[in-house]
C-alpha cells in the first residue's frame, strides 16, 4: 500500500490533518528489541478490541487488513479472541498517561503505524518500552495455567493478544 517516501494524511473521527512519513519498508526494519509476534493483520483477524478498535481509520490502513478481521459498529466482546471483555474508556487510558505522541487511539495505533513504516524515534522508543515491559503478563501466565490450558486467564490472554505476544504460550 505505501512505499517509503509516502505522506500519510490521515482523517478520521479523532485526527484530522495529521501527516506522517513512511521512512522504512511496512513490516520491516523494526528496532532490535522489538519482535512483536502477530501483524496488526494477524491481530484484527484473530479479535481484538472488541471489534471496535480503528473501524474509521480504514482509509489510513491496507484494506487487506480488514479482509479477516472481526469488526463491529458496537463493541462485542464475543469477537474478541478468548471471548471477554477487553476494553477501558479513552478517558482512563489519557488519566493513566498511556496515550503518547500522536496516536489519540493508544499503543495499537502506534503500532500499525510503526509497522506501516512510520518513525519516530522518542515516541517509537518509549512504545517499545511498554511493549516489553508487557511480557511479564505471559510469565504470569506460564507460571498460572497448566500448558495448552487456553481456558485459564483468559482477559490476561486477551490482553497479551492487543499487545502482540502470542496468548496461546
Amino acid at each position: 500500500m505505501y512505499r517509503v517516501g509516502d505522506i500519510v494524511l490521515v482523517k478520521d473521527s479523532m485526527q484530522a490533518g495529521y501527516r506522517y512519513a513512511i521512512e522504512a519498508l511496512p513490516g520491516r526494519d523494526f528496532a532490535p528489541d522489538f519482535r512483536p509476534h502477530l501483524t496488526p493483520k494477524e491481530m484484527l483477524a484473530m479479535g481484538v478490541f472488541e471489534g471496535k478498535y480503528c473501524n474509521d481509520c480504514r482509509p489510513e490502513l491496507p484494506a487487506d487488513w480488514f479482509t479477516d478481521a472481526r469488526t463491529a459498529d458496537l463493541p462485542d466482546p464475543s469477537l474478541n479472541y478468548f471471548r471477554v471483555k477487553s476494553r477501558q474508556p479513552l478517558r482512563i487510558w489519557r488519566e493513566k498517561g498511556w496515550i503518547i505522541g500522536p496516536d489519540p487511539r493508544g499503543w495499537f495505533q502506534w503500532y500499525c503505524r510503526y509497522y506501516l513504516g512510520r518513525r519516530l524515534p522518542e515516541i517509537d522508543q518509549r512504545q517499545i518500552k511498554r511493549w516489553r515491559a508487557f511480557r511479564r503478563h505471559a510469565a504470569q501466565v506460564r507460571i498460572n495455567c497448566d500448558p495448552g490450558d487456553w481456558s485459564c486467564r483468559p482477559r490476561q490472554r486477551q490482553a497479551l493478544l492487543q499487545w502482540s505476544y502470542d496468548p496461546l504460550i
